[in-house]
């Protein structure tokens, strides 16, 4: 019997790369049904390129300030990515906004980590946020992308109580250990089309390990 075809993913960076070094340890196992193929980051000193390319990975910057406009960055980026035949994109600290033809494009096919319990929290400084707004949990979620930021139908999220005492490097230092823990489970559950989008909300089949997926 052939094996199935691994999903085919590419990783967009713009820094150090800490969450896309959990998905390309995930995928080293041969029953993981992801492959990461493609490493890419808007920054070319973006510390994660060297990283992925140690991992045997291709890796390359495409740096957006030598473009003029969003749309034209997009529409290189969409070419490199086609070109590589990618199934599916993950977001890994990719500190760029789409344009919506672009993410029109990839529609159901590209993945984000937030750093926080989505809706509560978009954007940036989100550690600061939970802090100064006295939740009691913090946390991260994947999520697919939509055109409006931090948007997109949740697949999974993952909680820590915030402490007495916790600022926001703290928080960020026990966030992430849940953030490396959650990606690679979810690109899992979407690679093996045991999560899926139906009607703009994520359904997850009952096999899928959703008791991995929330820590408190």
């Amino acid at each position: 019997m052939a094996t199935p075809r691994k999903t085919r993913v590419a990783v967009l960076i713009s820094g150090r790369g800490s969450n896309m070094v959990a998905l390309i340890e995930a995928a080293k196992d041969p029953t993981y049904p992801a492959e990461i193929v493609l490493v890419l980051s808007n920054r070319p000193d973006a510390a994660g390129l060297a990283r992925a390319a140690e991992a045997g990975i291709p890796a390359r910057a495409i740096d957006h300030t030598t473009f003029t406009d969003r749309a034209s960055f997009d529409s290189v980026l969409d070419a490199e990515l086609r070109a590589a035949d990618i199934d599916l994109v993950c977001l890994a600290g990719f500190m760029r906004i789409f344009t919506p033809s672009f993410v029109a494009g990839w529609a159901g096919r590209m993945l984000n980590i937030h750093p926080s319990l989505l809706p509560l929290f978009k954007g940036t400084r989100t550690h600061k946020q939970a802090l100064d707004a006295g939740v009691r949990l913090h946390g991260c979620t994947v999520h697919f992308v939509v055109p409006e930021l931090d948007a997109g139908p949740i697949v999974a999220q993952a909680a820590i109580p915030v402490r007495q005492g916790d600022d926001p490097d703290s928080l960020a230092d026990r966030v992430i250990v849940q953030e490396r823990r959650l990606y690679p489970a979810v690109l899992a559950l979407v690679a093996s089309g045991r999560a899926r989008l139906e009607d703009g909300r994520v359904v997850i089949a009952e096999s899928a390990p959703d008791g991995a997926l929330l820590s408190l």
